[in-house]
This record gives structure tokens, sequence and C-alpha cells, in this order.
């Protein structure tokens, strides 16, 4: 703490130094949303609050110096350093009809351009999510099958990905293998629903000659 406390001083003006615990009320939340756990720690994250992204400086910060801190710091505010993103650790989807994506495999899944994937992204907590969940398995079950349709899901409060803002849960973002920019879905939540809808908008269906519907469950 006491090259902390010299390094705020030596750059005071350009970020705002604080030190925060993990386990307490707002230090809680704070950690949740920083994707700080008690093995992390100790940590030293910056975030600029204009787009609430967060960054962390790599190596040790017992290691940490007064100089080394400012030319982070700098380097953060110059725009040289990526920021970072959480993640839970990668599963083995083989088999699963329902693909679970994090933050450190987002890029190889739903970036895949020979694929068409339908992400929802949901919060463990949240009842409507909870309500979707049989249908979401009901369709990864019936899509099974297409290697180039993915049904997926991502929680979003334990991982995060470049480019993506969730405010609200569920939300249910369709990347076509040609358009990973991502499409809205925002229509009933019915398993024919979504059927119905992929088979309109599904490039690898409409390539394919179906209708993606084949025999129902």
């Amino acid at each position: 703490m006491k090259t902390y406390a010299e390094a705020a001083k030596t750059h005071k003006g350009k970020v705002l130094f604080s030190h925060s615990g993990i386990s307490e009320g707002i230090q809680e939340r704070l950690a949740e949303f920083m994707g700080v756990t008690q093995a992390d720690l100790p940590v030293l994250r910056i975030i600029m609050p204009a787009e609430m992204k967060k960054f962390q400086m790599p190596g040790k910060v017992s290691e940490l110096t007064v100089e080394s801190l400012g030319t982070y710091v700098q380097d953060v505010i110059d725009g040289k350093v990526k920021p970072f993103l959480k993640s839970e650790k990668p599963v083995d989807n083989t088999g699963k009809p329902v693909t679970v994506v994090v933050g450190e495999n987002f890029e190889e899944i739903v970036k895949d351009t020979n694929k068409d994937v339908l992400v929802k992204y949901y919060a463990p907590w949240c009842g409507h999510c909870k309500k979707l969940t049989p249908v979401w398995d009901e369709l990864g079950e019936f899509y099974k099958d297409n290697e180039n349709i993915v049904i997926a899901k991502f929680d979003a409060t334990a991982n995060e990905a470049e480019g993506v803002e969730i405010r609200g849960y569920p939300t249910l973002i369709f990347y076509p293998k040609d358009n990973k920019a991502g499409v809205d879905y925002s229509g009933e939540r019915e398993l024919q629903n979504f059927k119905d809808w992929l088979a309109e908008n599904s490039p690898v269906l409409k390539n394919a000659g179906g209708d993606g519907h084949g025999d129902e469950l």
C-alpha cells in the first residue's frame, strides 16, 4: 500500500486512486462487476466510466513501482491497452444441444463465419430467463444435428465479450454467418416462433433449401 499511496500522489489528476475489499455491501457488487474474486487478490484494475471499460494491470502487485504504475495508467489513457473482459472457464460442449459460450471462447464460437449462431444472454437469477430455459433446450435439441446452426447461452453476469453490451435479461441476438454484427430477436418466445423465425432468417437453412422444421419434437 505504501507504493500505491506514493503513486497516487505522484500521478494525481490522471485517474482517481482508491482501494476496496470484495465482501461487504457495495464492495461485493463492485467486485462482481470488475470480475474480481478472492483468488485474484491483490489485483490492480482501472475502470473508465464513460465506456464502462475495465483494465487489469499485468504482473504481481507486490512488484509494483511508482513508475510502472504511472506508465500503465498513461497507456490506458492513450488507448494502448486492451480492456479486461470477465470470463468463466470454457466447458466441453460435445454432445450438448445448447452450446455454453463464455467470454474466452466468444469469438471462436459466435463469430464463426461458417455457422449461424443464436445466443441467449441471461442472468442466473432472472425469472424470465428461467422461464425460457425449457424452450431454449428444446430449440437446441431440434437443431443439434445441424452442425452449422448453433443454439447458445451466455451468462452475462460472469462473462463479457468485446462489443457486447447487455442491458436487460434475457437478450437474444442472432449472429448469421454473413452478419457477425448480430441481429436482435424481439419476437414471441415459444418454440414454434423461434423455428419460424430461423427458417426465414438463417442463411444456413436457406442455403440448404429447407425450412428447418423437419420432424416435430
